[in-house]
């Protein structure tokens, strides 16, 4: 039996939602309703409030991912008998 098969994996964490998606959503919406993308018209309104949130929203902070020799580090304990 090898040490391999005690392993666990972790589940995927839940990313949260970006500060401007519900804006996102509602401009989607109205392109969606209007079946006329180019027709800004209609979704003047909209646009201005997405514009406005992306302008202002605070930047998304990046998680800095482990790299491949971290892992490989990390798991040679159960691969190496």
């Amino acid at each position: 039996m090898t040490r391999i098969e005690q392993l666990k994996v972790k589940p995927k964490k839940v990313t949260r939602p970006g500060p401007c998606n519900p804006q996102l959503m509602e401009m989607l919406s109205c392109w969606a309703s209007t079946q006329d993308m180019e027709s800004t018209r209609e979704c003047a309104t909209v646009a201005k409030n997405l514009h406005d949130c992306m302008r202002t929203a605070p930047p998304l902070q990046k998680v800095q991912k482990p790299t491949i020799n971290y892992h490989l580090a990390r798991l040679s304990r159960y691969l190496i008998k």
